[in-house]
C-alpha cells in the first residue's frame, strides 16, 4: 500500500496589506486584496482574484477563473464551480472551464453554490441558494435556482 501525503499550505500568493488568513487554509498562486480575511479551511486555487475588505468565511472553496469584488462576503462553506460536465462527467481539460466574476457589495450566504456566472454589485445571495444564472440587477436572490425577491435595501 502507498500513500501519498500533501500538506495545506499558502504558496505564491500576492497579498495587499493588512491581509488576516485563519490555517488550515490552502491558498496558491492568487491575489488577496488589502484589508481582507481568509477563513480556515479554505481552499483559493491558482488565478482567484479577490479584492479589497473582502471576507472569505472557512470551509469555502474557490476554484480557478474566480474573481471577486471588494468589500464582498462570502459566507462559510460556499462553493464555487469552473466545470459544468458538460460531456456528461469532469473535464480535465481546463479549456473547457467557465470564469465565474463576483462584482463589488456582494453577500453570498453560507453553502451557496456558485456556477460559471455573473452578478453585478449590489446583490444579496441567501444561504443554500444555488446561481446558475447571470445576476445583472442588484437586489436579494435566493433558493435553487436563485432567483429576484426584493430590491436590496
Amino acid at each position: 500500500m502507498s500513500l501519498k501525503k500533501y500538506q495545506a499550505t499558502i504558496r505564491d500568493v500576492q497579498f495587499g496589506d493588512n491581509v488576516t488568513v485563519v490555517e488550515p487554509v490552502n491558498l496558491y498562486e492568487c491575489i488577496i486584496g488589502s484589508d481582507s480575511f481568509v477563513g480556515p479551511f479554505c481552499e483559493i486555487q491558482k488565478g482567484v482574484v479577490i479584492g479589497s475588505k473582502t471576507r472569505v468565511q472557512s470551509h469555502t472553496f474557490v476554484c480557478e477563473l474566480v474573481t471577486i469584488g471588494d468589500h464582498c462576503f462570502i459566507g462559510h462553506g460556499v462553493m464555487f464551480i469552473n466545470d459544468l460536465f458538460s460531456e456528461g462527467g469532469p473535464s480535465g481539460a481546463p479549456e473547457k472551464w467557465k470564469a465565474t466574476h463576483i462584482g463589488h457589495h456582494v453577500s453570498i450566504g453560507s453553502n451557496a453554490t456558485i456556477l460559471p456566472i455573473h452578478i453585478c454589485d449590489h446583490v444579496v445571495v441567501g444561504a443554500g441558494s444555488v446561481v446558475t444564472k447571470d445576476i445583472t440587477r442588484p437586489g436579494v436572490y435566493a433558493g435553487n435556482p436563485a432567483r429576484f425577491l426584493r430590491e436590496h435595501r
